[in-house]
């Protein structure tokens, strides 16, 4: 059969050649995992064998339906399935791409070799009580790849590739090991992620806090607090409203210093009392922008506090907005761009919060269950002000 296969580079290659049935390899982004999946799926395919691509959703095994089909297409005679997401050649091979959603989906077949994608976010279920089983008959081999998500399922399996000597092996290589990566492309990103996030998805480190997600925060936790403004500086307000269960924040920084100078703590106050509260603070500070939280209750304080004539820009919070507005503080801290008050609530909240990975590949930030956010959140909005540059427009 004529086909041609893509370039691979030297660690692709080792990991290709390896006699090992089980093959585990983390790696960071953009390292090429995908296309060595992909064309060790479509190299047993064409031998007659069967081959499966899973990922954690459907959206993101679109990545290795891309590759495995513009590979099949140079075979003449091949069919493309695309409903099935599946191609056949001649005899009995194909190879066909899956997601995990629903590990019981994956039971049944019998497999010659499987590529499990981004493994790190699959249930182990999905291995153990699926996949698994489906070499059995046939003796199927598997390569597992991925960039590290904390020490969990893929971490395990990646230990005993270590340790193995036998069936098992595994890898590890930083994006900076693929040769046809720009290295300044590499820089540029160490540049503008927090440091955890570049060490896991750039270096491909197993962190065993992945879920934390602010670093150096008693070392930036030097600012003192302040009664009155100072003279020719500017000042972004962030607030986070809340009614009953949790705190209503107002934080007030420092355009000028990056240091937050004040910083108001409420419970159980009703909206009226909380922007005359929010007014008269805006007043004591001047110049300066407001930033707030849009949603839900957040709504009618904004405009009416837009009514009164105060600058305030709404923040709509979505799991999108959120991520922006926390990666950008998480990045300020470990750039030590940011000065904070010793306040111990502000610190603590600051200690616990977490994020978590979600199968859409996307991290979602919250404070873990049974605690608070709320002073996070109005220093997050105060911060996204200043990134932004907010106070110029306002």
């Amino acid at each position: 059969m004529n086909l041609t296969m893509p370039p691979l580079h030297s660690g692709q290659l080792e990991v290709k050649n390896s006699p090992a049935r089980f093959k585990v390899l983390s790696a960071g982004r953009r390292w090429g995992k995908s296309r060595l999946g992909a064309a060790l799926c479509i190299a047993n395919a064409v031998q007659d064998k069967r081959a499966w691509w899973i990922s954690p959703t459907y959206p993101m095994s679109q990545i290795g339906w891309r590759e495995i089909k513009n590979l099949a297409k140079q075979v003449p005679g091949v069919k493309v399935r695309e409903s099935d997401r599946m191609v056949q050649f001649g005899g009995q091979g194909y190879a066909q791409v899956k997601s995990s959603d629903n590990p019981d989906s994956l039971r049944g077949e019998g497999l010659d070799f499987v590529a499990l994608d981004e493994c790190a976010y699959m249930k182990e279920e999905t291995w153990t009580e699926a996949l698994r089983p489906a070499l059995s008959d046939r003796k199927g081999s598997a390569l597992f790849i991925s960039t590290p998500k904390g020490r969990n399922f893929f971490w395990r399996i990646w230990q005993r590739g270590l340790d193995d000597g036998g069936e098992w092996q595994s890898w590890k290589y930083p994006t900076a090991a693929n040769p046809f990566i720009d290295p300044g492309e590499i820089e540029a990103a160490k540049g503008m992620l927090v440091e955890r996030v570049f060490m896991q998805e750039y270096l491909a480190e197993f962190l065993d806090m992945e879920g934390a997600v602010f670093r150096r925060i008693l070392e930036a936790s030097t600012a003192v607090p302040q009664d009155a403004p100072t003279e020719a500086h500017q000042y972004i307000f962030g607030v986070d409203w809340a009614r009953t269960d949790d705190a209503t924040v107002f934080v007030v920084l420092d355009v000028t210093t990056r240091e937050i100078v004040y910083l108001d703590r409420m419970t159980n106050t009703d909206y009226n009392l909380q922007r005359t509260r929010l007014r008269a603070l805006y007043e004591r500070f001047l110049p300066g922008v407001i930033i707030a939280e849009y949603n839900s209750m957040g709504g009618p304080q904004v405009e009416e506090l837009q009514r009164q004539g105060l600058p305030i820009q709404p923040f709509t919070t979505t799991n999108a907005t959120k991520a922006q507005a926390i990666d950008a503080l998480a990045l300020a801290f470990e750039q030590s761009s940011i000065k904070i008050p010793n306040d111990p609530i502000l610190i603590g909240e600051l200690q616990a919060y977490e994020s978590e990975r979600l199968p859409s590949g996307m991290l979602r930030y919250s404070a873990p269950e049974g605690m608070h956010d709320d002073t996070v959140m109005a220093l997050a909005l105060a911060w996204q002000g200043v990134s932004e540059g907010l106070w110029l427009i306002s």
